[in-house]
C-alpha cells in the first residue's frame, strides 16, 4: 500500500489524522506461513517504538510484533480472534492488527516508504 511506511521488522503503519493503523506485512505473512493465532495488545495500553505489543503464531513459528510508533492502543482487530488466517489473506488491509493514537509524529520520518521498504526486502534476499 503506497501510504504505508514500514519498519525493518516488517511491520507497517498507515495514518489517518491522529489514528495509526498497525500490521505486519505481507513480506512477513509469507515467511511465517499460514497464521494460526494472534495475541492482540490491550486496549489502553501505553507502547513505545520498538516494543513488543503482539504475537503472531503460524505453522513455523511465533514471533512478536514491535510498534512501529509510539501511542496508545485505542483499538484491536477482534476479527483476528476468530480468524487469524486473515493475516494471510489481507496482511496490509484487512489483517492489521491494532490502531495507535499517534505518540510523536516525527517517528514516522525514521520508517521506510514502500518503494524503500521493497528495496530492503530484495537486498536482505
Amino acid at each position: 500500500m503506497a501510504d504505508n511506511r514500514y519498519t525493518k521488522d516488517h511491520e507497517w503503519v498507515r495514518v489517518e489524522g491522529d489514528l495509526a493503523t498497525v500490521g505486519i506485512s505481507d513480506h512477513a505473512q509469507e515467511q511465517l506461513g499460514d497464521v494460526v493465532f494472534v495475541e492482540l495488545p490491550e486496549i489502553g495500553r501505553q507502547v513505545a517504538k520498538g516494543d513488543a505489543m503482539a504475537v503472531v503464531e503460524s505453522v513455523k513459528a511465533a514471533s512478536d510484533v514491535y510498534a512501529p510508533i509510539s501511542g496508545e492502543v485505542v483499538e484491536v482487530n477482534e476479527a483476528l480472534n476468530d480468524d487469524p488466517s486473515l493475516v494471510n489473506s489481507g496482511a496490509e488491509s484487512g489483517g492489521w492488527f491494532c490502531k495507535l493514537k499517534l505518540g510523536d509524529r516525527a517517528e514516522l520520518e525514521a520508517l521506510m516508504d514502500a518503494a524503500a521498504y521493497r528495496e530492503f526486502v530484495e537486498s536482505a534476499a
